[in-house]
């Protein structure tokens, strides 16, 4: 099964990139970063600049670990997130089916990423070659559980972290919303 692994990680992985840069550089037609941040303005996902970058750098680089298949649940977990906002702003309004935007597309790609989660990128990978291989139903729940937690959380409160003036006032800002207790120093 290792060439049927290989042509499906290179194709959602490439088709990944491949929005990702859009968002990132414009390319393929895409709007940059400054297109891309009016849409997700619109969309709901504020601010749209920086909900931009994440998602294309998300993309990108996830798309480009998954094509690879090096740390594939790292890549796993970064497009599963990305597909949880596209589900959650985008598709989730317009039902079922892909006929009207609906969700069936991105739970297909929810369902593949799963199945590479699960039973590992294949023989024909960089995980493979360098015995980074993680894999298995707990590997699968991880990886895309912290993906779909992460883009909620980042969608339901970046405007807050990002209106933050440094690294660290947002960091405190997300601790504290979480209930995690400072240590004292």
């Amino acid at each position: 099964m290792g060439l049927g692994k290989l042509i499906l990680r290179a194709t959602l992985g490439g088709f990944f990139f491949g929005h990702g840069m859009q968002k990132l550089a414009g390319w393929f037609g895409g709007g940059g970063p400054e297109g891309t941040a009016q849409t997700f303005e619109q969309i709901g996902l504020r601010p749209g600049r920086e909900s931009a970058l994440l998602a294309g750098a998300a993309e990108a680089g996830g798309g480009s670990l998954l094509a690879l298949g090096l740390f594939t649940p790292a890549a796993v977990s970064l497009l599963t997130g990305v597909m949880t906002n596209a589900i959650r702003h985008v598709h989730r309004q317009n039902g079922l089916w892909v006929t009207d935007g609906g969700v069936e597309y991105p739970v297909v790609i929810l369902a593949a990423l799963a199945a590479l989660a699960d039973d590992g990128p294949g023989r024909f990978s960089l995980d493979e070659a360098l015995g980074t291989q993680v894999r298995g139903p707990v590997a699968t729940a991880v990886a895309m559980g912290a993906g779909a937690a992460g883009a909620v959380y980042l969608a339901e409160h970046g405007q807050e972290l990002f209106s933050a003036h440094d690294a660290d006032e947002a960091l405190s800002r997300s601790t504290e919303r979480a209930g995690v207790a400072s240590r004292p120093r």
